[in-house]
């Protein structure tokens, strides 16, 4: 019979082998491919690539990639001269990056897609756990393990304290340091640290209203630029240039009137190292929010601009205004106004161009004429002889020019800066010696030109004063949701998710309690959160820490004898050479 049972058990031992051979010979099933998959399970398996985190970090780093065009190539929108000058200069790649949309990238086809599948998936990726970290913070704490000895961190101690005494105070205890508590059978259960995955998906939401924020702004922002000289009047749809958005145009910027009343400019004047630096500059201004509005009187500052609704006038520059009167050769007034010439230094030497298409020669016959020129507020020289200004105010105004005939260019359809003179048309006038006529004025004094061509007069002199206006929808809500995003991480990164349970039991010496600890991932502080919550637990009920016994010293004298202890006498041999 027993050697019957033996064969059975090898019978049994040779199936099994057999069975797990053929088991490792046999082929794994194949993968199913999402080729293979129906329409609506390759329509889940696409929703859940798109919306993983990875490929949320993937078109994150690829909408990064995809805006270097845009700072590479002039865009459309902001620059439309620039965009003209860059095709005529790449008449061969310059179709192709047309074709490619890249001079309106952020406005193109593939960056518009970027953002959306990026905008999509954050959506994707946040939202279920928006929904499963709501159920985890209504979820009671986790169940007591069987055995706490077994976690990463554990202390055990025995008190004299009866079991439900102690676990009351564990309860206190551990409610005081923030955990989320509940009294078991026989435990306690604790928790903390939910709001760690709080701050995670803060983050993510931030991100998300930041992607919307800057959205907007792209699509509704627009910025403008007027110079204004004083007296003069700029109207809100005429603007000397203008920068959208996608969905913007100039009609969207309010059709409110702005004159230039006076200008408060100040310059430090003591002779210290900080000589003509700046020290107020003001403007004030009469203001219309719109046709038929009752005007109001303002005062635009630096950081400090005016509102027109949601649009803000600020004032971005000043400088000075030259006020040239220009008769042609048969005496008429062919130019007459302040002319603003743009600052290049610190001491405000000045450049700008006066543009004449319409004189009239001595000799009858039209001619077309530019004055380039530069503005000295306190003309003086360098160390090199030439000309330049000593001081920002204008304490000794002069004005160093050349002038030019020829065409302007004014007829050929493109737009032209009418700060900066073509001169490849143009041929440069010539004084009676061959040389460049030197055209050097100050206010009051009047030039006449050679070869018939009239008299340049310097009438005066007046300020201008450089106004801004923008519009930047979602400029507040990009800020809220950087510092919304920054608390985010600062909470997801340094928030610990800890678990803690106390059990109690009596015994024979006691009522023995246990203190176990469980953190998510690595916790440097999970053993001091431990101790810490057996040590608040040991003064709860009165029987604080035991005092440790000193350690003994190795190398110094034996402890005296405890009283009452009688003292033996040892003989120690003399030691013999």
């Amino acid at each position: 019979m027993a050697r019957t049972d033996e064969t059975h058990l090898d019978d049994l031992r040779d199936a099994y082998r057999d069975a797990g051979q053929e088991a490792g010979r046999a082929p794994k099933p194949k993968r199913e491919l999402a080729s293979e998959l129906k329409p609506l399970e390759f329509a889940r398996y696409c929703w859940r690539q798109l919306t993983s985190m990875r490929t949320a970090l993937f078109l994150l780093m690829l909408l990064a990639v995809a805006a270097v065009p845009g700072s590479t190539f002039p865009q459309e929108n902001n620059d439309p001269s620039g965009v003209a000058t860059w095709m005529s200069d790449h008449p061969t790649a310059g179709p192709w990056v047309e074709r490619l949309q890249g001079f309106h990238v952020y406005s193109s086809v593939w960056f518009s897609a970027i953002y959306l599948l990026l905008f999509i998936s954050l959506i994707g990726c946040v939202l279920p756990r928006v929904a499963v970290h709501w159920r985890s913070l209504r979820s009671r704490p986790p169940r007591t393990p069987a055995r706490l000895d077994r976690l990463p961190e554990q202390r055990a101690a025995t008190l004299t304290t009866a079991p439900e005494e102690v676990l009351d105070a564990a309860r206190s205890v551990l409610a005081r340091r923030r955990f989320r508590v509940e009294r078991r059978e026989g435990s306690v259960a604790a928790e903390k640290g939910h709001h760690r995955e709080t701050g995670n998906l803060l983050f993510h939401l931030s991100l998300v209203g930041l992607l919307i924020a800057i959205a907007s702004s792209s699509l509704f922002s627009y910025a403008g630029q007027r110079i204004v000289t004083t007296g003069g009047t700029m109207v809100g749809t005429q603007l000397d240039s203008f920068s959208g958005g996608t969905w913007s145009t100039i009609d969207d910027v309010p059709p409110f009137a702005l004159t230039l009343d006076s200008m408060d400019v100040a310059f430090e004047a003591q002779q210290t190292s900080q000589i003509g630096e700046p020290r107020r500059f003001a403007a004030t201004v009469t203001l219309a929010d719109e046709p038929g509005a009752a005007p109001r009187e303002e005062t635009i500052r630096v950081n400090h601009p005016a509102k027109v609704g949601h649009t803000q006038v600020s004032l971005s520059g000043n400088g000075y205004a030259p006020v040239l009167v220009v008769r042609d050769g048969q005496g008429n007034v062919v130019q007459d106004g302040a002319t603003p010439f743009l600052p290049q230094t610190g001491n405000y030497d000045s450049t700008g161009v006066v543009k004449v298409p319409d004189a009239v020669g001595a000799d009858g016959r039209p001619v077309q004429l530019g004055i380039q020129g530069v503005f000295l507020p306190t003309a003086s020289t360098n160390a090199a002889g030439e000309p330049v200004s000593a001081f920002p105010d204008a304490a000794n105004p002069v004005l160093v020019a050349r002038v030019w005939t020829g065409d302007l260019g004014l007829g050929d359809g493109v737009a032209q800066n009418v700060y900066t003179l073509d001169t490849s048309g143009m041929s440069e006038v010539l004084g009676p010696d061959g040389q460049p006529f030197p055209l050097t004025m100050s206010p009051g004094q009047t030039v006449a030109l050679p070869d018939g061509l009239g008299t340049v007069e310097f009438a005066g002199l007046e300020r201008f004063a450089s106004f801004d206006v923008r519009y930047t929808p979602g400029q507040t809500a990009a800020l809220v949701f950087s510092l919304l995003a920054t608390t985010g991480l600062v909470l997801s990164l340094f928030l610990p998710r800890r678990r803690v349970w106390v059990t109690a039991s009596a015994g024979a010496a006691g009522t023995t309690v246990q203190v176990g600890g469980l953190a998510r991932g690595n916790d440097a502080g999970l053993a001091e959160e431990v101790e810490g919550v057996l040590r608040r637990l040991r003064e709860a009920v009165g029987e604080p820490d035991p005092e440790p016994e000193p350690a003994p010293d190795p190398g110094g004298s034996p402890a005296p004898p405890a009283v009452g202890d009688h003292e033996q006498s040892v003989h120690v041999p003399e030691e013999r050479p």
